[in-house]
């Protein structure tokens, strides 16, 4: 499977601080702990220190967790792995409808290639996929973006108002049914059949968003034995109580060096991703269901009209840490709590989430994780293959918009001098005429008639000729649209890189295991940043 690269600087979208970090990490190598790239992480994981006891701990319920899920046998092999000291190269995302955007499964891919490469070079590692169950912004997962023969249509659930639940908790519900129909009706490809099986299988309407997603995963990445991590666990919560108590007792400390490394960001000229202000903490309280945020005034702590001072707070996080949520900034800092992380990909914005996070990993952890990039494809299926060749257009054009495509497009299809020159031919001929007809008036008068009964079905005639070709320009370049709206609905829908925007299963399709795996190999992070442009079957 061949793979264009394009660096980061290329791609639409990027922010300065991504581009740097990739391009030109010492910009930013205050804000990180390591360069982001396979030295680091090999680097980092012969010389990571993590808890026995913790790491059985976490084993057994990550166990607990896969097995209802269908784990693989490979999976079992990886959690006793984990057990025994492998390091965990970590990957996560939100539990969107069908796996939501194709970028949640390149970051599975990226963190099984980075696990296997690792365990080659004599390094025992895991790949993990941390699920963002726990989140509550149900508009972001109920529904994706489906690409069907040129064709962008969207499937989805609707949002239930009286559910202020973690969506992972949410159950899908009969409309789910629906949804699977209209997606199996355009599910094309060698593979359509076994991919719509999958989502039988998982997308059931007593599952919810949380476990359809796992089942989904499991089944998908089996060979790969991928293991899935649900954070609601209670059990998880408990294990991270210590560190969650730890951000609310240096809430102080850990809100000036924020606050620090906000206005340090800024001075550099990057933006920061989460607003810190002077009631900031980096918790959530967890009531009937809905997040409410802490704060922090004049020693105390309060959250949903609930106020107390600190020692009361700590306490309560310390016996009832399921009552607890870390935010952004603190989530990933939990995760490697629970996990012996060496690398951990993220997408651009986790990225930027990170350069603020360092300090609270200092503060509590005392180290951090490399951080990297995860793998980015844009997929190109044989009719856009075609369809490029036959226009010379390329990725670029089609980043640049939809505008821009088209000209490139009529550019090399539609001579647009043609109507000019059909224009010309007329009023050149009207001339000629006229001056043929005054001249032959001066030797016979009589035939004047005759000659501009002649010219008239001349110009007649070359009118035809510019309404029949007119009418072919005309549908020629109808198809040219049609075929430049196919190639923007492929590889820049909406305006967005095809990983953020279209859902992966219909891809899928077409690839089969075999395919996954060829792209797997594609997702090295010896070359990390890069944005491939893949052929697929």
């Amino acid at each position: 499977m061949d793979c264009r690269a394009y660096p980061t600087s290329q791609v639409p979208h990027t922010s300065k601080l991504v581009r740097d970090y990739v391009e030109d990490f010492s910009k930013l190598s205050s804000f990180y702990a390591h360069p982001p790239n396979l030295q680091s992480v090999a680097s980092y994981a012969r010389n990571l220190k993590f808890p026995d006891d913790r790491r059985r701990s976490v084993a057994k319920i990550l166990r607990e967790q896969n097995v209802p899920f269908g784990s693989s046998a490979e999976t079992e092999k990886n959690l006793r792995r984990l057990e025994e000291g492998a390091v965990a190269v970590v990957s996560g995302q939100q539990v969107g409808l069908l796996g939501g955007p194709s970028y949640a499964f390149y970051k599975a891919l990226t963190a099984i290639q980075t696990a296997k490469e690792l365990s080659n070079d004599g390094i025992a590692a895991v790949p993990v996929f941390w699920m963002a169950s726990e989140d509550h912004d149900v508009d972001e997962v109920r529904h994706t973006t489906w690409f069907s023969d040129g064709n962008l249509q969207r499937l989805e659930l609707s949002k239930l108002e009286d559910q202020p639940v973690p969506v992972g908790k949410i159950e899908l519900g009969r409309e789910i049914d629906e949804v699977l129909r209209e997606a199996g009706t355009t599910l094309a490809g060698p593979f359509g059949a076994e991919v719509a099986e999958i989502l039988r299988q998982c997308y059931k309407p007593d599952e919810t968003y949380g476990s359809a997603f796992a089942k989904m995963f499991a089944k998908v990445f089996a060979e790969q034995g991928l293991i899935l991590l649900d954070p609601l666990d209670p059990q998880l919560h408990a294990i991270a109580a210590p560190i969650m108590c730890q951000a609310l007792a240096q809430r102080d400390a850990l809100e000036a060096a924020l606050i620090q490394r906000g206005k340090d960001l800024q001075s550099a000229g990057y933006e920061t991703q989460v607003k810190v202000g002077a009631r900031s903490t980096l918790l959530f309280t967890l009531r009937d269901g809905q997040r409410h945020v802490v704060n922090a005034a004049n020693g105390e702590f309060s959250s949903a009209g609930e106020v107390g001072p600190r020692p009361q707070w700590l306490k309560r996080v310390d016996t009832e840490p399921e009552h607890f949520s870390p935010n952004a900034l603190l989530r990933p800092v939990v995760q490697d709590y629970l996990l012996p992380t060496a690398a951990y990909f993220g997408g651009p914005a986790e990225i930027a989430y990170f350069a603020q996070s360092s300090v609270v990993y200092e503060k509590l952890l005392g180290t951090m994780p490399v951080i990297l990039p995860r793998a980015d494809f844009t997929l190109i299926d044989p009719k856009a293959v075609r369809l490029m060749k036959k226009y010379k257009v390329g990725i670029e054009d089609a980043w640049k918009g939809l505008q821009h495509l088209l000209r490139r497009m009529y550019a090399d299809a539609i001579p647009k001098t043609l109507t000019r020159e059909f224009d010309g031919t007329i009023r050149n001929l009207d001339k000629q005429l006229q001056k043929l007809q005054h001249s032959i008036a001066k030797v016979d008068p009589t035939v004047q008639g005759a000659i501009a009964r002649s010219g008239k079905r001349i110009q007649y005639q070359v009118e035809k000729m510019r309404r029949q070709t007119g009418v072919s320009l005309d549908r020629h370049e109808k198809l040219i649209q049609q075929h430049a709206h196919f190639l923007e609905n492929l590889l820049f829908p909406h305006k967005a890189l095809q990983s953020r925007e279209l859902c992966f299963l219909p891809f899928l399709a077409r690839l089969g295991p075999t395919g996954l795996q060829d792209l797997q190999t594609l997702t090295s992070a010896k070359n990390p940043g890069q944005h491939c442009v893949v052929e697929i079957p």
